[in-house]
């Protein structure tokens, strides 16, 4: 029988458990660390914020601030439109870089997790094609939520704005509040829909493309024909899942503020000792001492994050087997890699006979 939401959670914690535990293994950790924080496993749900600015008196004197201020920002504008036009193309270019380098570290994740075994190269070799698959997916329903939220959201924004009801916005106050809080709800349903997909591709799709060598399109379109058939079990999957998420980020939260505190202790009295002794000798900051800070404080960063990323594995294998252990029974294929068929007995030998006597001589005469 298929496991409920709630019957998967025992299972996914023996598994994380033996897995990291049984043996523990400094290299697993660092590699399932690695793996994890490139999928997209470390990040909670959380939320995004947006701001309208509806006109003001002040707004006339917004656009001549910074040429009044800074003038040489209006001397040297073409060349400031051209650098904010090379940074975003280059934010772009490496949004869409760590995109498909997710993608390839998704099924790394789920056979590293499957197998209890964690190996980037060989992973890395096995699912590139898997993992370009996967990549088309994700450009395309990134590219689809942007398009809808800027029809349903930004549309009646800019109808406001051509009728004019942001000119005088006290004759149309109660029009611009219930618009305001519809346009919000809207915008959250919105990324809370999109992130549902994008959490039952990476859950349920998945598996189907790295088992069955299929694509995204086709993983979803068996998979929407699963979700027909068992509407309450995938919705009690998706509630469950966010009860553990905010409980996993209640308690890796402070298990990684606490770390960060005890690691705070010894790096900063070691910079306070430094400050002291280069007073003592008389340095003062220049190019030198300051470089020799910002170098310091780089290393104090990575080391923290480093420990944040250790503290969060047992996070990053249990949510995966989460799913796994949810989606086998509903997946043959699935199940029977989780739980091989025993290998076949050998044929049973023969019962052991002793050789036959020698015939009797016949007696003479």
């Amino acid at each position: 029988m298929p496991l409920s939401a709630v019957d998967a959670v025992s299972p996914a914690l023996q598994h994380a458990q033996q897995q990291l535990l049984k043996p523990f293994r400094f290299g697993q950790w660092v590699r399932l660390a690695f793996v994890g924080a490139l999928a997209g496993e470390t990040a909670s749900f959380g939320g995004c914020n947006t701001n309208f600015n509806a006109s003001s008196p002040h707004n006339s004197r917004s656009t001549t601030f910074f040429p009044a201020q800074f003038p040489q920002i209006g001397a040297h504008s073409p060349k400031l439109i051209a650098l904010i036009v090379v940074l975003a193309l280059v934010g772009i270019g490496l949004a869409v870089l760590f995109m498909y380098i997710a993608s390839v570290m998704r099924f790394i994740l789920f056979d590293s997790v499957v197998s209890k075994e964690c190996h980037v190269r060989e992973g890395w070799r096995r699912r590139k094609h898997n993992g370009f698959q996967l990549f088309l997916w994700q450009i395309l329903l990134t590219l689809i939520c942007l398009v809808s939220i800027a029809i349903l959201v930004g549309g009646p924004v800019l109808f406001a704005w051509a009728v004019g009801w942001f000119n005088s916005p006290r004759q149309h106050l109660v029009a611009l509040i219930l618009g305001g809080i519809g346009l919000v709800l809207l915008f959250l349903g919105l990324i809370l829909f999109f992130a549902i997909v994008q959490v039952m591709t990476k859950d349920f799709v998945v598996p189907q493309m790295a088992l069955e060598q299929i694509d995204a399109f086709e993983g979803w379109r068996r998979l929407l024909a699963q979700l027909n058939a068992e509407k309450l079990g995938y919705a009690a999957y998706i509630g469950m899942k966010i009860v553990l998420a905010i409980g996993a980020a209640i308690v890796f939260g402070i298990a990684t503020v606490v770390a960060i505190v005890l690691l705070l202790i010894p790096f900063g009295l070691v910079g306070l000792i430094a400050v002291l002794v280069g007073k003592a000798m008389g340095l003062v900051w220049s190019f030198g001492t300051i470089t020799v800070a910002v170098v310091y404080c780089c290393i104090a960063v990575a080391i923290f994050i480093f420990v944040a990323l250790l503290i969060a594995v047992p996070k990053i294998v249990f949510f995966p087997a989460y799913s796994i252990y949810f989606f086998a029974p509903r997946f043959p294929p699935l199940a029977a890699l989780l739980s091989p068929p025993p290998p076949a007995a050998p044929p049973a030998e023969p019962p052991w006979e002793p050789p036959p006597l020698p015939p009797t001589p016949e007696p003479i005469g």
